[in-house]
């Protein structure tokens, strides 16, 4: 079938600068493959409810639209690394979307079955990249991951996120779409399934820009939180002092691994994400050396399915490559059975799964609303694109189940 070359965008997406995103600007020589990933590409989307336009042909069912403004390029990078090329196609532009959540949603619920399944270990074996060794989640290279996603830049986080500066899935209230207030219900969860209360001393693992910490001390409770990103710990310092807890409140730079004291409560919102599979027993085993008896771990993980997880954990994602290095999202299940070997086990649990798709919509909002103060900190516009896609990504996920989010309280 002739594929019709289309007309220019209206708004012409300029190409990466190659000394800030290496790669990105060069399509890659692999015209055999980008022949593959389409014809794969037009089966798969025959059947889904979006609507593709390739020049004059539209494939789909309807639905949200995507259009293909450079085939050669989109395919060829698709054809490339499939898990990275999709992601790397939208960054430059070979492809836009009106809704781009809406777009991606039929995608992210089809995932495990668009490509046929030996093609997927085919594909795993010989095409993908691999998780590269120096993103393994040792002491030296958790702080190097965490320093190129938490450390961009403060402010940039400041422009998209709520006054509490919480970067982890709200709660909402029954007919409420208040972020401050479904942030602060969040948290408020989280610290009564550790039971935290006035006089206590707990330890929050994952400090973020400190709003968890200044809830917990309004309480009346002591925290000690621990981070090992230096930008994070430096505004959160600021925030604490504004809040006139300073006296309440700890922040140490200091990894999991080298936290000592005994606590009353121990806490973590959305660290585990970064921990890496290889050290989920040290993680846990570290919670449960740090609890004291009969207190209680209040802990929120963003959480996927456990035959999925098991399936992805190799992986070596857009996502990786982009936002999250060295991550994996656990199951549920992966967690109980890390917890085999420690004292502790899950008592209660609530899902927030619908939430943070909530959560991430407003987040994407806010960022676009405000994109001309992102820009003038410096980043340009491959960095919008793929903050786009990175949210829109992440809000499909969690629209259709494939991503779930967990508050659990751990017991012993």
């Amino acid at each position: 079938m002739t594929i019709h070359e289309p007309q220019p965008p209206t708004r012409a997406v300029p190409r990466p600068n190659e000394g800030v995103w290496p790669g990105l600007g060069t399509v890659p020589r692999s015209p055999v493959k980008g022949r593959i990933a389409e014809g794969l590409f037009r089966r798969a989307v025959r059947s889904l409810p979006v609507r593709v336009e390739i020049g004059d042909e539209v494939l789909g069912l309807g639905g949200p639209t995507m259009r293909i403004v450079r085939p050669d390029a989109f395919f060829r990078r698709l054809g490339n690394d499939s898990k990275i090329g999709f992601g790397e196609a939208y960054m430059v532009g070979d492809w836009t979307a009106d809704d781009l959540p809406g777009l991606l949603e039929p995608f992210a619920a089809t995932l495990s079955t668009l490509i046929p399944p030996a093609l997927q270990r085919l594909a795993r074996r010989w095409v993908e990249a691999r998780q590269p060794a120096e993103e393994a989640n040792s002491l030296e290279g958790s702080r190097e991951n965490i320093h190129r996603h938490y450390d961009l830049s403060n402010e940039l986080f400041q422009l998209f996120l709520d006054e509490t500066m919480s970067y982890s899935a709200a709660w909402f209230a029954p007919g409420s779409d208040d972020l401050v207030a479904a942030q602060e219900r969040k948290i408020d969860g989280i610290l009564d399934l550790a039971g935290v209360a006035a006089d206590q001393h707990i330890l929050e693992i994952g400090t973020g820009w400190g709003g968890l910490a200044i809830r917990a001390a309004r309480r009346g409770a002591r925290v000690t939180t621990i981070t090992i990103s230096a930008e994070q710990a430096a505004l959160a310092e600021q925030r604490i002092a504004a809040a006139g807890l300073a006296d309440r409140v700890q922040v140490l730079l200091r990894d999991y691994r080298e936290a000592r004291g005994s606590y009353d409560a121990v806490v973590s919102v959305e660290m585990i994400e970064a921990v890496g599979e290889k050290y989920w027993p040290t993680y846990f085993a570290a919670l449960d050396r740090l609890l004291k008896p009969g207190g209680r771990v209040g802990l929120q993980a963003i959480t996927m399915p456990d035959d999925r997880m098991r399936v992805a954990r190799n992986d070596y994602t857009w996502i990786h490559k982009y936002v999250f290095p060295g991550g994996l999202i656990p199951s549920v299940e992966s967690i109980e059975r890390s917890l085999g070997d420690t004292s502790l086990h899950i008592s209660e649990r609530r899902s927030l799964g619908p939430d943070y798709a909530r959560t991430l919509n407003h987040w994407n909002r806010r960022f676009q609303e405000r994109w001309s103060e992102v820009a003038a900190l410096g980043f340009d516009e491959t960095f919008r694109r793929m903050w786009e896609f990175y949210l829109g990504y992440c809000e499909a996920g969690f629209r259709v189940g494939y991503l779930d989010v967990y508050q659990l309280s751990l017991t012993r």
